[in-house]
């Protein structure tokens, strides 16, 4: 079995987490968020390089096995399987972590939907370039 990886497509799917992030946890959902998971304004300010060097190195590692399930299934595939990852993976292993835990399902839906449209939109890039 031979698998083909597009490194170009990984970077690019990688990337794609912060565009979405920074749309959905400033733009769309920022207080929401922050209040949902207790984060502080004073949180949000230290730490930064750590966190966000350290999200790229785990959406990177996402988005290689992403493209390795995709291969070279193309666009709609790879939506269609970033879909499936995003709900039928992700989303459902925060959901009983979250039962778990006994954080608020509106924490929940606004990090499990993130995860839901990231892995849609890793899907699209990595099923576009490695058709």
């Amino acid at each position: 079995m031979e698998i083909h990886i597009n490194w170009l497509a990984v970077l690019l799917a990688a990337l794609a987490t912060f565009v979405v992030g920074g749309l959905w946890y400033s733009v769309l959902f920022a207080k929401p968020w922050q209040k949902a998971a207790g984060v502080s304004d004073q949180q949000l300010k230290s730490g930064t390089a750590r966190v966000f060097a350290g999200s790229f190195v785990l959406a990177a590692i996402m988005a290689v096995f992403l493209a390795a399930f995709i291969g070279r299934g193309g666009l709609v595939f790879g939506i269609v399987a970033g879909l499936a990852a995003g709900i039928g993976w992700v989303a459902t292993a925060l959901g009983v972590n979250y039962l778990f835990e006994r954080r608020s399902s509106v924490l929940f839906a606004i990090n499990a939907s993130y995860n839901v449209v990231t892995f849609a939109v890793m899907g699209a890039i990595v099923g576009a370039l490695q058709a």
